[in-house]
């Protein structure tokens, strides 16, 4: 059961470093530090936002409009961290 805790830690590892890829992609997105049109970026961008979709729509849809700021990475990361206390807190019932 010590295996499925720390594969579960990992997954969760995974996740937050790619929403903190896209928030930091979508800043220099947003500051033309790099743009859409080369093609290694924007199958980047598209990737990324293909894989986090499943986890930003249901927060977009709970969230209310903030006038074209997305606090929905936000809100994920939270949730993720929520969910990393969690198993940690809880680390003895997979011993």
């Amino acid at each position: 059961m010590t295996s499925l805790f720390q594969i579960l830690m990992m997954i969760i590892g995974v996740v937050r470093t790619v929403i903190i890829i896209h928030f930091v992609m979508s800043w220099l997105i947003s500051f033309q530090v790099i743009n859409l049109r080369q093609p290694i970026v924007a199958q980047i961008w598209d990737g990324l936002n293909r894989l986090l979709e499943p986890i930003y729509g249901p927060i977009r849809r709970f969230l209310p409009s903030m006038g074209g700021m997305d606090l929905s990475p936000l809100v994920a990361l939270l949730g993720i961290y929520a969910i990393e206390i969690i198993l940690r807190n809880n680390a003895a019932a997979f011993l």
